[in-house]
């Protein structure tokens, strides 16, 4: 197949056939009148052999020359596919490998998708579609979006019609405001212009700012902005206010801007002003959606110099967080509504030549609700987009049509996960922003976005998914359906919702609907309490992966981090691995008080000691530890020689947080690096001093930050052997001052929950061989799940215990031995009360710890002078 950049003998430029008529060979007849774009004179609709020619800026080569520049193309994908000639594309060699065979850039396309760091997923955004005007100063010949204002109807969307929708969104889920709407109506129509002014604001854009930034305030829904060119002071107005702004390029081809083309008398189309706004964007440092509109005249050509142009943009400023591959559809009532369509196979071709420029890190969209249908078997065109390089379906939603293509009605979620599983992928929600960008916020986001995009976040930086969060109350059924059963719940509507003309009728005819959204990859659409669920895929190498930690090999950081990514049925081989591990093995916390001392710790000991001498006393943090040393002189060595000769018996893990030191800079400035925390578990487990392990998750971090703890604590284990048990702490965000002031996620999500202490199991195994799951972090029933999922442990029962109360949470303070045995037994596990050091409790000590009366509240009075 030729490369479509053909011009026909006897048309003018005005006149040339559509794209993807353009092949070699193809005859023009008059029953393919509809192939070419209206106004071809009747001469040549009479000419019925006429033949297609080769473009006259490619001489016709000779046999030799072909395999010449055969072979060059194909070592030059070669390049391409293995990332090596990214920074230095040339516009001559791509269109040389546009020329291969169809069927080899796809695979070669799919293979570079798959070395992205998610190339499991294809994302979607869950959504609402605010046209917030439909009116237009540009008149494309293929819209049916854009409509001139009639004398009695208004052409903006009040604020209370608009945040209508956004609640409704709330409701089912949705973390998305899409705003789309025509280009600078104020400036062709009067009308739009005294309407702007009634409402308070001089333009389209400034009216746009302040609806998009109530929708944000009143209902966290993340505003993504399609609101037409803009100038780069218009740009910096909207990034207040939004997540994310986008502007489709559609084309690089000036021809289409000519009379009798598509975009004639449409000045927003001229496409240095497009790349302009592009560019605006990019130095003001919005993550930004932009792409290509096929098969509406342009050539294969324009659009390999359109991708060209965008990743050049992309290269210098890093800001283009998605490309949209969309094929053009005729609609009915246009004057293109009955030029051709491009094929399933162009659509392909161009995602593919997308992803070869772009790489593995770009995120490729192609609507679902548009592919081209041309298969017997439903869902086939879906898969041979995720073939051709995709990675996102775009936003889909379950309240509001596809307002610019409204014949076109979103696909089930259900449906759709199935197909993408069928293709060896899983269906994932996101947020109008991407991972990347997410966990680089600082730089992309305005601080006062950063909140929002925080609070609905994971931490791999897709959406959340659930509303549940650490400290919340739930039932065990709750966690343990992550592990092993096939429905996975989202967030419920309980509320119905009313049918309004935005609801898209052909698909979603309910008038109570809600999207539930599993976290672990496994999606479900319920209607009148009917569900159907879909499971994710299984890789073969997350086997490969367990089958290394079962046998206690050593797992590298990046292995850890997939281990942390995996979803649905990987989801459940990670925990069902950890459990089969944990079937092999049998104090004081807190901050510093300012005016403790190395000698405080030392008379604390002595007065527990010589009040009750047979103790265990595990008590004093390696912070305590290190300022203790520091207050008296002495070395950390020293001083805990001499708090081991006064009765410490061992030391808690706590105070870890998270072992990296960038994230240690913010989250806890105040307390240790990584190297003394290490340092101070290294000496206490060199003279007999053993000690817990703990890591804090669920805030800034990410799984690399967790992979790395991890590691941290396997080493220094090999070491020493010092460390009696790993227990993870999920963070607490309701009174935790980095969430209040907008800059933490809120704590972990179930199945980050579950993948913690699984995963902890594989990496520590066989060095740490107790995990202990923190009933008062995750509640009684959340612990309880996590027996499921590796752990071996349900921690102590903790009598006054008040930080995690403090922090906001429902549960702590006390879980008494006949409630925690309870609990054990309730799942058939037999229960065993343990020493601090893991040795089995004597029956004296079990039968007094039943004869314990209740908790008394216990009034902490400071002294004073």
């Amino acid at each position: 197949m030729e490369l479509a950049a053909h011009s026909v003998h006897g048309l003018s430029d005005r006149q040339q056939p559509t794209a993807h008529a353009c092949l070699i060979g193809k005859k023009f007849r008059p029953e393919n009148r509809s192939l070419f774009l209206p106004r071809i004179s009747r001469r040549l609709l009479g000419e019925t052999q006429m033949k297609l020619t080769v473009r006259a800026d490619v001489p016709k080569a000779d046999s030799s020359n072909e395999s010449m520049n055969g072979s060059f193309a194909l070592d030059y994908l070669e390049r391409m596919k293995q990332g090596t000639m990214c920074d230095q594309l040339d516009e001559h060699s791509v269109l040389q490998v546009a020329e291969l065979d169809v069927k080899a850039l796809i695979s070669a396309a799919s293979e570079v998708r798959d070395r992205g760091p998610y190339h499991h997923i294809i994302s979607f955004s869950p959504k609402v579609f605010i046209p917030l005007t439909r009116a237009c100063r540009d008149s494309c010949t293929y819209c049916t979006f854009a409509l001139a204002p009639t004398k009695d109807q208004k052409i903006y969307m009040s604020v209370d019609e608009v945040l209508d929708i956004a609640r409704k969104g709330v409701a089912v889920g949705c973390t998305e405001a899409l705003f789309t709407l025509g280009d600078k109506p104020e400036l062709l129509y009067p009308k739009a212009k005294e309407e702007l002014a009634t409402l308070g604001h001089p333009s389209t854009i400034s009216y746009v700012a302040e609806v998009a930034r109530i929708v944000l305030e009143q209902t966290g829904l993340l505003p993504h902005l399609n609101v037409g060119v803009m100038s780069r002071p218009e740009t910096a107005l909207l990034r207040r206010v939004s997540v994310s702004q986008g502007l489709m390029l559609e084309t690089i081809s000036r021809r289409l801007l000519k009379p009798g083309r598509p975009h004639y008398q449409c000045p927003d189309k001229v496409p240095a002003a497009r790349l302009a706004t592009i560019r605006a964007a990019g130095i003001e440092k919005v993550p930004f959606t932009s792409g290509l509109l096929i098969g509406i005249g342009e050539s294969r050509k324009e659009r390999i110099q359109s991708l060209l142009e965008l990743h050049k943009l992309h290269k210098e400023y890093g800001h283009i967080q998605e490309l949209i591959i969309q094929n053009f559809c005729a609609k009915k009532g246009t004057p293109m509504e009955h030029a051709a369509e491009p094929s399933l196979e162009e659509l392909q071709w161009t995602i593919a030549m997308a992803r070869l420029i772009f790489g593995p890190s770009m995120n490729i969209q192609a609507p679902p609700n548009l592919t081209p249908r041309e298969s017997t078997n439903k869902g086939d065109e879906w898969i041979a987009l995720i073939q051709a390089g995709i990675n996102d379906w775009g936003g889909i939603s379950p309240v509001t049509k596809d307002w610019v293509n409204p014949e076109a009605p979103w696909p089930h979620l259900s449906y759709l996960a199935e197909i993408t599983e069928k293709a060896g992928k899983v269906l994932v929600p996101r947020l109008a922003i991407y991972p990347h960008f997410v966990q680089n916020s600082s730089k992309w986001l305005d601080s006062c976005i950063t909140s929002a995009v925080l609070k609905n976040s994971n931490s791999l930086g897709f959406a959340r998914g659930e509303a549940w969060s650490p400290g919340i109350s739930t039932s065990s059924d709750s966690f343990k359906e992550l592990c092993y059963s096939r429905k996975s719940h989202f967030i419920s509507n309980s509320d119905p919702i009313n049918s309004t003309s935005l609801l898209s009728s052909n698909e979603y005819p309910s008038s109570e609907a809600a999207i539930c959204v599993g976290i672990t990859g496994k999606i479900s659409i319920t209607r009148d309490s009917a569900c159907t669920e879909v499971t994710a895929h299984s890789r073969g190498d997350i086997s490969f992966l367990l089958d290394r930690a079962m046998a206690g090999d050593t797992l590298l950081e990046e292995e850890i981090v997939q281990l942390f990514s995996c979803m649905g049925e990987e989801f459940e081989q990670i925990c069902r691995a950890a459990d089969q591990l944990r079937t092999t093995v049998n104090g004081n916390k807190g901050g510093i008080h300012p005016e403790f001392t190395g000698e405080t710790y030392l008379n604390i000991l002595c007065c527990v000691k010589s009040a009750v001498p047979d103790v265990h006393v595990h008590a004093f943090s390696p912070l305590e530890v290190w300022q203790g040393a520091k207050t008296l002189g002495l070395s950390i060595y020293d001083y805990l020689l001499e708090l081991r000769k006064a009765g410490l018996g061992s030391i808690p893990g706590t105070a870890a947080e998270i072992l990296d030191d960038r994230i240690r800079d913010v989250l806890c400035p105040d307390k240790l690096t990584t190297q003394e925390w290490l340092e101070v578990m290294q000496t206490a487990h060199s003279i007999g001093l053993k000690s817990t392990s703990t890591i804090m998750f669920g805030h800034l971090d990410s799984p690399h930050h967790w992979a790395k703890h991890l590691l941290h604590l396997r080493s220094l284990q090999r070491e020493t052997g010092g460390f009696t048990e790993f227990v993870p702490l999920p963070f607490i965000h309701m009174e935790a001052p980095l969430f209040l002031k907008g800059k933490a996620r809120r704590g972990p999500t179930r199945r980050e929950c579950l993948l913690m202490h699984a995963i902890a199991r594989l990496v520590l195994h066989p060095y740490i061989t107790n995990i202990q799951a923190s009933w008062v972090k995750m509640g009684p029933s959340g612990a309880q799940a996590l027996l499921f999922a590796g752990c071996n442990d349900m921690g102590g029962t903790l009598m006054n215990e008040s930080i995690t109360r403090a922090a906001g949470a429902s549960h702590g303070e006390e879980l008494p031995p006949l409630q925690m045995e309870a609990l054990i037994r309730s799942i058939g596990r037999d229960p065993e009360q343990r020493t601090t050091l893991y040795s089995a409790a004597s029956p004296e000590q079990v039968k007094k710890s039943f004869a314990a009366g209740p908790l008394q509240i216990l009034k902490y009075m400071p002294t004073t002078g």
